[in-house]
């Protein structure tokens, strides 16, 4: 069940970055696969 949430979570986040809801402060002028990939690591 907690890998569900975890799972669930992250595809949320993808919706936000691919949005422009969430701006990571590191983040400016990235894509949103690289704002995902810098969040990730």
């Amino acid at each position: 069940f907690r890998r569900a949430q975890t799972i669930l979570a992250g595809i949320e986040l993808i919706h936000m970055i691919r949005k422009g809801q969430y701006q990571h402060p590191a983040g400016d002028g990235m894509s949103p696969a690289e704002q995902f990939y810098l969040l990730a690591t």
